[in-house]
């Protein structure tokens, strides 16, 4: 006799009126029908359903939605979802279409093409006339430094301030381990960052670090500590074999950077200012560059104090390569050259 689903179905409702349980039915199927048996997974569901009181042993056709469910209309209206929430979900395409997963899925990523993507935060969003400022900024740079290629960008010095922590825990991807197929999988106590922290400020060049000023005994920078200890230091350490060095000194617009006094003094230094587009931390080589990698570099170390910390940071950032730095503001310029291809165009029409 021919072993067929509905065969093996008539002998699962047998078991089921008979008060076996599923276990006990599976078990009795594999020891007459060995490999032919019925999978676990389909014993399963038909003893839930005839629990909910089903005795129809027949496959009920299905209604509803056609055998494939990736028509044009289909396609039509899952772009008009899109476009009309772009953050509509799977389960709401469903319910709203009553097309199945698989289908969805298709019409998605190989009809459509698109993607879901996560918001990129930025910490601003520039006005108009802050987008044309920041496109501006970056046309006069590459002019003036003849694209990056110029000598005199050996010149420019790159200065920011940052907190340094006692305790900053590792990113989840600096955690991740190889572990052997047997082996407990690794855990790891969520720890928050130490609230013990001081701030420096950082200068770098292109040919590498200049200096590293930590704060003592305040919490925020001024104008006055500005001026008479942090640039001071970073003067002298440019200077200490060619007094007459060209400094061009690149730092954002914080208050303290922008002050009368700092300008003054910046002046009688004949140190020349290089100003900074408004809130475009990723036109800043210690934003997207210094701080990030010298602060991945120190995750997961526990520091007795702040002090201590500086002083990793101060050996760490040694370590950074000269051609790492030369990449730095490399890359510094091809950043500008990307604002100008993606905006430039724009506001030329304006």
């Amino acid at each position: 006799m021919e072993l067929t689903r509905e065969h093996f179905r008539a002998i699962i409702f047998h078991n089921f009126r008979r008060g076996l349980s599923q276990e006990q039915c599976l078990a009795e199927l594999v020891s007459i029908y060995k490999l032919e048996a019925p999978s676990k997974t389909t014993i399963y569901r038909w003893y839930s359903e005839f629990r909910r009181g089903r005795s129809s042993l027949t496959t009920v056709p299905s209604t509803g939605r056609p055998k494939t469910a990736v028509t044009q209309d289909n396609i039509d209206a899952v772009r008009q979802l899109i476009k009309e929430d772009r953050h509509v979900t799977y389960e709401q395409i469903r319910a709203s279409l009553s097309i199945g997963m698989t289908a969805i899925q298709t019409i998605l990523h190989e009809e459509l093409g698109v993607k879901k993507l996560v918001s990129r935060w930025v910490p601003h969003r520039l006005t108009e006339e802050q987008k044309s400022a920041r496109v501006n900024w970056c046309r006069s740079a590459l002019q003036r430094f003849n694209g990056g290629s110029s000598n005199a960008v050996y010149n420019i010095v790159s200065g920011d301030e940052s907190w340094i922590y006692s305790y900053e825990p590792e990113r989840k991807h600096q955690s991740a381990v190889w572990v052997f197929e047997g082996e407990v999988k690794p855990t790891k106590v969520i720890r928050s960052r130490s609230v013990s922290k001081k701030m420096v400020a950082s200068f770098v060049s292109k040919t590498g670090h200049v200096a590293t000023i930590p704060l003592q005994e305040q919490r925020t920078v001024t104008a006055d500590w500005y001026i008479t200890v942090c640039l001071p230091e970073v003067v002298r350490e440019l200077r200490k074999t060619n007094p007459n060095r060209r400094i061009i000194l690149h730092h954002d617009n914080a208050s303290s950077h922008t002050a009368r006094k700092t300008r003054t003094f910046l002046n009688m230094e004949n140190v020349e200012l290089m100003d900074h587009p408004p809130y475009s931390p990723d036109l800043s080589p210690n934003d997207y560059f210094t701080f990030p990698r010298i602060k991945d570099m120190l995750r997961g170390q526990r520091f007795s104090g702040p002090e201590e910390a500086v002083e990793a940071y101060k050996s760490a950032v040694l370590t950074v390569s000269t051609s790492d730095w030369n990449y730095c503001f490399n890359d510094w310029f091809n950043r500008m050259k990307k604002c100008i291809e993606c905006h430039g165009d724009y506001f030329e029409k304006q």
